[in-house]
């Protein structure tokens, strides 16, 4: 059980290098689910402007000194510490209300959401200081005047302004795409549950992975902190809409266009298909996610369902079937076994979500449960803060106002019925932007229009169903490839979305001049910068390659025999290939042509060096184009250039990107695309033992 005879601890603040608490002894938090004070919070007297300007100094200069991928092997190396330290975060975490499972996505999800963007950060990004964007524009008729978009660090601090109810995850999938991206960051928890922040912050700075100022915490107000933001700096904020619009409109971030991104407000929806009916495995699956939506974390969730949309002809099955479920939840003490509602994260919370629920009963009934008659199994009613579920029912929701925009922030939910699928859009839509809505439905044209109907006001939707009953991951789970924002009332911003987050903390530029200047400030060979022949590039190591070396291959004849070979071969006999008449009767040809797949093996042929070498693997190709018809007689030449060079940390090879361009004989490009290769850092390989 919970330990109530622990000493309230101080917590402090991290900045500009060194531990520091704020004056005087502080505001007394309490634990959620007891009332006891558990720590004291305050920031009083610390120097804000100092600590942004460390962390720009300090902590961006440190980061910006390595590269992409060593910046995601120090987020994976402090996640797996993490992941072992974990038990001391979900014994703090009880003080917040949670039960172990409901802090199971805070914190085991937290660390795995760290680990995701290190692992996708190595897959998907080059492992070096700037990231090129997109195709190189030719902007010259002679290609001596080209440009690309770059991608490079913000040279400011990213301030993290975070929400009480995860105080892990939230802080660790908005630090993962900033340390990726180069931005050392400062994360503001928010205070009533700032202590767990505070000790993941301390375990992380312990570790000593991390350059020095690359991440800095406050525990308390935010004072004038942003006083003293600037143009280069990132603001993300979750919580309220009012306290974000307030941050919002600060005078600094205005005047210095400020990055400012926030998720607010969200009455999230789930909508039932009106083809998944009392009998189906969909309305089931609908029942419990709904059920699971408004219990977990007592509903304090950003992503919890709010808005219960229904065919008016089920509402009485549905209000049936969630008020069972709803009646075997007992709340109390979020570490006894029995406990299956832990606590709201504070009375005050409480008395803010009776407030509301108030307001939504103005124009919907009570249909389960009791606002103000609080019943435990374990604990003491009043002095935690504890809630039972509330169930309500809107019989007019095209003309209510409450039920769609106030926010019980608790385990509370309104029954809402639809005649039509238009009429079930509109209700979603009456949410004003939501960070999620989930569809359960079978059937593929219901999915089809109420997605597209709904898509415009939400960040992401979810659909369930029987086949994907056992493997989703459900409605109210963010996950870090995906992007966690919304429209509107959500707050407008995007978080996560894999590396599009990454992008968020770094500028694009867009980089004009000749190739070979846009060369050296990539990275990336460009054509018509320097090309360089010699010695066979697959005969070198990444110790020997650089960017420009060069083959230019001899030339092979395309003959009848050849395609009618590959033809039967491979049993690729489309009329193109092999029926003159056919062929000429197509708009795109004169006569049979080559199979594109027959001009890509030749090339490989021509340009293929075979003896065991540094080249260790051929794992694809990107952006192939066949762009010139190859008739009989007509001849092949290649030209193979080293276009980017990537290291892999900890690892014998990297990988190289091959610019492969096959032209005929009249110089026409036959073909363009890029080859992806695994290339050994030193030939021949070390020997193990």
């Amino acid at each position: 059980m919970l330990d109530t005879g622990r000493t309230a601890r101080r917590l402090e603040s991290y900045v500009q290098g060194a531990w520091r608490a704020g004056a005087g002894e502080g505001k007394p938090l309490a634990n959620a689910a007891t009332g006891e004070v558990h720590a004291y919070i305050g920031s009083d007297g610390l120097d804000f402007a100092a600590a942004l300007a460390w962390g720009r100094e300090v902590g961006g200069a440190g980061l910006r000194a390595h590269t992409v991928h060593e910046r995601a092997l120090m987020l994976k190396a402090i996640g797996l510490k993490l992941m072992e330290m974990k038990d001391e975060f979900h014994a703090e975490s009880l003080a917040t209300g949670a039960t172990p499972k409901d802090a199971w996505p805070d914190i085991d999800g937290g660390i795995g959401t760290l680990l995701t963007f290190a692992s996708q950060a190595r897959r998907e990004l080059p492992n070096a200081k700037v990231i090129p964007e997109g195709a190189v524009e030719t902007l010259s008729r002679d290609g001596s005047f080209v440009a690309q978009h770059i991608l490079v660090p913000m040279r400011g601090v990213a301030i993290h302004i975070n929400a009480f109810n995860f105080p892990v995850w939230g802080m660790l999938e908005k630090i993962a795409p900033a340390l990726i991206a180069g931005m050392p960051c400062l994360v503001k928890p928010a205070s009533s549950t700032a202590y767990v922040t505070e000790l993941v912050v301390r375990r992380i700075l312990e570790m000593g992975i991390l350059p020095d100022g690359a991440l800095q915490i406050v525990c308390g107000g935010v004072g004038d902190m942003l006083d003293h933001v600037t143009g280069q700096d990132v603001v993300t904020f979750t919580g309220s809409a009012t306290t974000g619009r307030k941050l919002k409109s600060h005078p600094a971030i205005i005047a210095n266009s400020v990055r400012f991104t926030m998720e607010a407000d969200s009455l999230n929806a789930a909508i039932l298909g009106p083809d998944a009916g009392p009998d189906t495995p969909e309305f089931d699956l609908f029942i419990k996610e709904v059920h699971r939506e408004m219990t977990a974390k007592a509903g304090q969730k950003c992503t919890a369902i709010r808005r219960i949309i229904v065919p008016k002809a089920v509402e009485a099955d549905v209000i049936a079937a969630l008020s069972a479920r709803l009646a075997k939840t007992p709340a109390g003490l979020p570490d006894a076994a029995d406990t299956r509602l832990g606590a709201l994260a504070s009375l005050g919370d409480r008395d803010g979500v009776r407030e509301k629920i108030a307001e939504i009963a103005r124009e919907a009934e009570i249909v389960f449960g009791d606002p103000d008659k609080v019943e435990v199994i374990s604990g003491d009613a009043e002095k935690g803060a504890f809630l039972n579920p509330v169930l309500l029912r809107c019989t007019d929701p095209m003309n209510a106002h409450a039920p769609h925009e106030v926010e019980a922030f608790g385990p509370v939910a309104t029954v809402m019925g639809y005649d039509g699928l238009d009429q079930a859009i509109a209700l979603a839509m009456k949410g004003k932007g939501s960070l999620v809505s989930s569809v359960f439905t079978n059937d593929t044209d219901v999915a089809a229009q109420l997605v597209l109907g709904v898509a415009p006001f939400h960040g992401r939707v979810m659909l369930g169903n029987r086949d994907s009953a056992k493997s989703s991951t459900g409605h109210g789970a963010p996950l870090a490839p995906l992007v966690h924002g919304g429209p509107g009332r959500a707050g407008g911003g995007e978080e996560m979305g894999g590396m599009r987050g990454v992008k968020h903390f770094m500028m694009r530029t867009a980089v004009q001049g000749t190739p070979r200047l846009l060369s050296s400030v990539t990275g990336q060979w460009v054509a018509g910068a320097p090309a360089h022949q010699g010695t066979h590039p697959f005969r070198k190591s990444l110790a020997e390659l650089r960017i420009g070396d060069q083959l230019v291959t001899e030339s092979r004849v395309i003959t009848e025999d050849d395609v009618e070979h590959f033809a039967h071969f491979t049993g690729d006999t489309f009329y193109a290939h092999m029926d003159s008449a056919a062929a000429k009767a197509n708009p795109f040809f004169e006569d049979r042509v080559a199979h594109g797949y027959l001009i890509a093996s030749f090339a490989a042929g021509l340009f293929v060096q075979p003896d065991p070498g540094p080249v260790l693997a051929n794992y694809g190709v990107d952006n192939l184009r066949f762009l010139t018809p190859v008739y009989f007689g007509d001849s092949l030449q290649v030209q193979l250039t080293c276009k980017q060079i990537n290291p892999r940390e900890g690892t014998v090879y990297g990988e190289v990107r091959w610019d492969c361009r096959v032209t005929n004989q009249r110089g026409e490009v036959v073909a363009e695309y890029d080859v992806l290769t695994m290339v050994a850092k030193s030939w021949p390989l070390p020997q193990e033992g």
